[in-house]
């Protein structure tokens, strides 16, 4: 059996990033990920999805993502259930664990937070001699 799954979309919001009793890292955000068609008014439609993510890989999307960012999520669709304390009626959750996010694109604030102080501006030529190289 498989259960895979691959989406490329926008986050609808900031990710929110938390931690299990372990100390365990998990950040939860929501992906907007269009539809192929238009709607009747010609509209284009988007689905909701929940990812989930954990450990480093939450941490890391925690840290370089914001809401509005294109990224590709891969992972495999899960369905809990829980009974809320009020209802006697099972609640169904569906999401997506992501083990591998692509950024796609990059944020505003990405280049400052990567590159240091003193690194050259992005496009611009690097002066490298034949002493700087190791072979």
């Amino acid at each position: 059996m498989i259960n895979r799954i691959i989406l490329i979309g926008r986050l609808t919001r900031d990710p929110e990033l938390r931690y299990t009793p372990n100390g365990k890292a998990t950040c939860t955000f929501t992906l907007a990920v269009e539809r192929p068609f238009s709607n009747q008014n010609g509209e284009k439609e988007a689905d909701f999805i929940q990812i989930v993510t954990w450990r480093q890989l939450a941490e890391t999307c925690a840290n370089y993502t914001r809401k509005g960012r294109m990224v590709a999520i891969e992972g495999r669709i899960q369905v809990r259930h829980y009974t809320p304390s009020d209802s006697d009626r099972r609640v169904y959750i569906t999401e997506v664990v992501a083990d591998n996010v692509r950024f796609l694109d990059r944020g505003e604030s990405t280049r400052t937070q990567e590159a240091p102080d003193n690194a050259p501006a992005e496009g611009s030529p690097v002066d490298i001699t034949d002493d700087d190289l190791p072979f």
